[in-house]
């Protein structure tokens, strides 16, 4: 695999060379629009709006609208001319408690590799981190965009993990939320009963995309039949909860979740123990 981005990370007088690598792939299902009649698959067309005229990949430039209609032409030497060292450069800011960022500002992470001559100083970086607790805040720039990044440590690899500036984030003030309405004291005791029941350790393991599986299975039968329209299904779509039925749909909740704890460990079925030797 070949990185996506080369450069270092720099703090203090301490320069380390790496490479980026995705850390997540995200595998979706590709479709294609087809004309309804014959299948026939419809591509697209660059057309310049002038003339209506479609135009080739080596006539198209890019162009910033700094008025309504008026254009300036960017050319890549531009976008590298705003600052060539901060380009190739993870330029940390500062060091911050991890508990201390929501996690609402990460987005993306990439692996970092260290490159020749690096490993020590990575290793050197990475454990510091581990052993205090912290992550580095930094910017870099990717192609054209600078972004405000965070270096963790994650087993025995860094990863800088693409985070969102405070500006584009939505507060939630400017949402339709609803204030704190008077909740019993049962409701509450009885959510609390209902959350410690569901609870468990943290296995993203165990987590699927049962939507995609799902989709290619309506696909395989799809192909199976030759393209034949599938029986139609009928869903009824769960009700929201109404604010007086809270109490009861609470206890239904806690019966149901102790009903499936049972069937999954029913009577009988115990841990054996391995005594010691005396």
């Amino acid at each position: 695999m070949r990185p996506i981005w080369t450069g270092s990370i720099s703090f203090g007088l301490i320069n380390i060379p790496v490479g980026l690598f995705p850390a997540a792939n995200r595998d979706e299902l590709k479709f294609r629009l087809l004309r309804s009649n014959d299948l026939s698959p419809v591509n697209y067309k660059r057309i310049a709006e002038a003339d209506g005229k479609e135009v080739p990949w080596d006539q198209i430039v890019k162009g910033y609208e700094y008025e309504k209609g008026k254009f300036i032409v960017l050319k890549e030497e531009d976008f590298k001319r705003v600052d060539v060292e901060a380009t190739q450069t993870v330029e940390i800011m500062d060091f911050v408690t991890v508990s201390e960022i929501n996690t609402m500002f990460y987005y993306r992470p990439y692996y970092m590799v260290p490159s020749k001559g690096g490993a020590k100083a990575y290793a050197l970086l990475r454990d510091t981190l581990r052993n205090e607790g912290k992550v580095a805040i930094a910017k870099v720039v990717i192609k054209t965009r600078q972004y405000l990044a965070a270096v963790k440590t994650h087993g025995d690899a860094l990863v800088l993990e693409l985070m969102h500036f405070a500006d584009e984030l939505v507060e939630p003030a400017a949402l339709n939320l609803p204030k704190s309405p008077a909740v019993a004291k049962n409701e509450l005791s009885m959510a609390k009963t209902l959350i410690g029941q569901m609870s468990s350790k943290w296995d993203p393991g165990k987590y699927r995309d049962e939507y995609k599986s799902g989709l290619l299975k309506v696909i395989d039968k799809k192909v199976e039949s030759g393209g034949h329209e599938l029986e139609s299904l009928k869903r009824t779509a769960k009700r929201p909860t109404n604010v007086l039925d809270l109490a009861e749909v609470l206890r239904r909740s806690l019966r149901e979740t102790a009903g499936r704890k049972a069937k999954s460990n029913p009577p009988g079925r115990t841990k054996s123990v391995r005594k010691k030797a005396a």
